[in-house]
């Protein structure tokens, strides 16, 4: 099935590195600043709407995150929020910038295989250009990949323009992820290789139902150390 693999795309957030759990801490944290106005159930439905109605206008990454959150803390106090608050907020959010970058199990481990095997591998993510490059270089990684893309979206359109610029074909290519949605479904489509590794908490606008996909389309490990075993 992985024979004719010449490019290896790797997500970057709950892939690599780990990701989603500190902005769950952080949306936790804002829940708090909240409490006086609404609980944190419905705190969080309301955060969650107003990051899906700036994705188009934000894009994605702490940045984008942080202005939904005063966006939201606006809307839910019904402009009420006190500039403390509102100061809170933005220190969260450089705090979150300057998190310790945590590898997942078995990445370094894997990128120095597939690299001695010379594959070419890129990173293909959803994200802040500036936050991304900085987590890669933080991480000590970036040296292994000979192209890093940071996607607005990750269409089937989206994966084509990719593979178009690599000068590859679909089946050429294979995508390792931890989102359905985003990394595995759109790959599969065009014809790519797609390599599902779940991750315990995944955001809700990622989330797929498993009647919008065929699961023998793609392969599912447990871990990105199994990655080896396949290559």
């Amino acid at each position: 099935m992985l024979e004719s693999i010449k490019v290896i795309g790797f997500d970057a957030d709950d892939t690599l590195w780990v990701n989603e759990p500190y902005f769950k801490e952080l949306e936790e944290e804002f829940c708090q600043l909240l409490e006086e106005y609404l609980p944190d159930r419905e705190v969080s439905e309301i955060l969650f709407q107003t990051e899906v109605n700036n994705i188009e206008i934000y894009g994605y990454g702490v940045k984008a995150f942080m202005l939904s959150l005063i966006e939201s803390s606006i809307k839910i106090s019904n402009h009420k929020v006190s500039t403390h608050v509102i100061k809170k907020i933005i220190e969260l959010g450089k705090q979150q910038l300057q998190k310790p970058v945590i590898l997942l199990d078995g990445v370094q481990e894997v990128l120095d295989y597939l690299s001695a095997k010379n594959y070419k591998l890129i990173v293909a993510t959803k994200g802040d250009l500036l936050d991304q490059e900085r987590i890669l270089q933080k991480a000590g990684i970036e040296k292994y990949f000979h192209h890093i893309e940071i996607m607005s979206n990750k269409n089937p359109s989206d994966y084509r323009k990719l593979l178009n610029h690599l000068e590859i074909k679909p089946e050429e290519f294979a995508m390792i992820g931890n989102s359905l949605k985003s990394d595995i479904v759109p790959v599969a489509d065009i014809g790519g290789k797609a390599i599902y590794i779940p991750f315990h908490t995944v955001w809700q606008h990622e989330a797929l139902t498993l009647d919008e996909f065929k699961e023998d389309s793609y392969l599912e490990i447990e871990s990105i150390s199994e990655i080896n075993k396949l290559f």
